[in-house]
């Protein structure tokens, strides 16, 4: 397919033309019928590439739709409510429409190990709230539970083509992370640094954000409906989507100074613009969960708050012979733990699950017990 910008004058219908001519050439290319797997976080381009991807389904005969494609979104259980919603209704109307057109999709969610949670690391275990140094939280809540999507594909079909909606317009770490990856020789694909067996497909990498939201907003939603919800999402919201990630360095937006509606309890940026955009467009009722946040992220380095050692019993020093402290004290987490139920009985919606408290008092009982037997040696 030829490069876009190589004519400037290139009319919207003709870009969403050539887009979905790309896609259907590779999902009816000869040389391999690897699956597809469609990383789905509901923002506007995983939205896109949805959305060209079943549209082309639609175009081709039924005899040639034996490529399988699992559309695969990851929630954190942490994930901002608004968002989520608007996910599951999503992902509900796709593989509705999926299942009555007969096409060969898969919709599939991801969630982080139970005693792996935000709240678990962070309540139970007393992990330090997430910070630039420290973002335990990405690895996992996010990509341990996509990865292991992946390889299970890998494992059961021999390989797997995963299909993300990156585009080199959208930052200068994504460019960078875009151009080190070279594709496979005759190929639009690229293997993946971390998950053998796993090649990358951009289908939309050299459109720009004008024309995501053109297409978007002239084309009704191939599963039913428009598009309306999520530009509204955009318009009530001052940030962006994070997007599905397979490792850190794919993670632009998760965790540095881009703020974007992802998980609510992100202590890593500054202020979380996303969700102070839903509480100035009027929905007040997420306003204690900004509270929640910030306080969260002020006590981080309280020295009252965190234990000395660290929870292999050891002392540790920075290079300069700082101390560095462990996890958060048993008392502080409890403290957090209380305000996290006041602000939920707040919200009116659950923010912790009765298995994730039922995990936390467990790790807390063993604790305590380990303590005391020390204290009787």
């Amino acid at each position: 397919m030829a490069l876009l910008e190589d004519n400037p004058a290139t009319s919207i219908e003709e870009i969403w033309r050539n887009t979905l001519e790309h896609i259907k050439e590779e999902y009816l290319t000869q040389n391999q019928n690897f699956p597809w797997i469609v990383g789905f976080s509901g923002g506007k381009d995983s939205t896109l590439v949805t959305h060209a991807i079943f549209e082309m389904l639609l175009e081709i005969a039924p005899s040639q739709r034996t490529r399988p494609i699992h559309i695969v979104s990851n929630d954190t259980l942490v994930e901002s409510p608004l968002v989520m919603s608007h996910l599951n209704t999503v992902t509900r109307q796709i593989e509705d429409a999926a299942v009555a057109l007969g096409l060969p999709i898969t919709v599939a969610r991801t969630h982080p190990d139970p005693d792996k949670t935000f709240w678990v690391l962070l309540i139970g275990k007393g992990y330090p709230s997430p910070n630039m140094t420290m973002r335990w939280c990405t690895d996992r809540l996010k990509i341990q539970p996509t990865s292991g999507y992946i390889k299970r594909q890998v494992s059961a079909s021999g390989a797997a083509i995963v299909v993300l909606g990156v585009r080199r317009d959208e930052s200068q770490s994504r460019q960078r992370s875009i151009d080190r990856r070279r594709n496979v020789r005759g190929e639009h694909l690229s293997e993946h640094d971390r998950l053998p067996g796993a090649f990358i497909f951009r289908p939309i990498i050299d459109l720009s954000i004008d024309d995501v939201w053109e297409i978007l907003g002239t084309n009704f939603a191939p599963w039913g409906g428009d598009h309306v919800p999520l530009i509204q999402l955009y318009r009530d919201s001052e940030g962006g989507e994070c997007p599905v990630v397979l490792s850190a360095d794919e993670a632009p937006g998760c965790g540095t100074s881009n703020s974007r509606f992802g998980c609510w309890t992100c202590t890593v940026v500054e202020k979380d613009k996303s969700l102070q955009g839903f509480v100035d467009s009027g929905m007040l009722h997420y306003q204690p969960l900004i509270e929640f946040r910030d306080w969260l992220k002020s006590i981080r380095n309280r020295a009252d708050m965190r234990q000395a050692f660290r929870r292999n019993g050891r002392l540790t020093f920075d290079t300069n012979g700082k101390h560095i402290p462990g996890p958060f004290t048993i008392q502080a987490r409890k403290e957090i733990f209380d305000r996290l139920l006041a602000v939920q009985q707040k919200f009116e919606g659950v923010l912790i699950s009765d298995l994730e408290i039922r995990q936390i008092r467990q790790i807390w009982a063993d604790e305590l017990q380990a303590i005391g037997s020390l204290a009787n040696v």
